[in-house]
């Protein structure tokens, strides 16, 4: 599994994240994604890397702009019953 996290601007409120959330969520498969406006940025995990111009596209689209694209490895956090006993 991935995390990528992509450098938003423009969103100034919660319905900004859920947009750009939307957009994501509509175009690509993805295990989850969020936006944080206070933080400028959109992370998304997924099982592969998503295509950085593909992305811009997506993002573009909803009158936001990407800033930034970067990939780095994830691993699912274990749940608190597989700490336990896994």
């Amino acid at each position: 599994m991935v995390k990528m996290i992509v450098g938003v601007e423009g969103m100034a409120c919660g319905m900004c994240e859920s947009h750009i959330n939307s957009a994501i969520r509509n175009a690509f498969r993805v295990d989850s994604v969020s936006s944080s406006r206070s933080k400028k940025e959109t992370d998304i995990i997924a099982d592969e890397p998503l295509d950085e111009n593909q992305v811009r596209k997506v993002i573009d689209n909803t009158g936001y702009q990407m800033t930034s694209f970067q990939v780095e490895p994830y691993e699912k956090k274990k749940g608190f019953f597989a700490r336990l006993f896994g």
